[in-house]
């Protein structure tokens, strides 16, 4: 599913116009971003937690002059998924 498609599920479940729903869609999104930028997790119960995960540096090799090169650390965003999302999607 993508954006769009998303945007229209959620206008229709909703009873939304498409240009309300695809507003209410990127404030969720823009929260999430904020709050991670923020250093701050994101739990939606039953579903999973947004959080900021951090990459420690470590030494990879240059595949074609086998040089080994420093990949810097960096922090990076994760998703978790709740114990309730993964029996749902086992179960289908």
């Amino acid at each position: 599913m993508n954006k769009n498609q998303l945007i229209e599920t959620i206008s229709q479940e909703l009873d939304l116009k498409k240009t309300e729903a695809s507003r209410v869609l990127d404030a969720l999104f823009q929260t999430i971003k904020e709050s991670l930028i923020q250093g701050q997790e994101v739990a939606w119960g039953g579903f999973g937690k947004f959080k900021v995960t951090n990459r420690r540096e470590r030494q990879a090799r240059n595949i074609r002059t086998g040089d080994s090169i420093t990949i810097p650390a960096k922090a990076v965003p994760a998703f978790v998924a709740s114990k309730a999302l993964k029996e749902a999607v086992n179960n289908k």
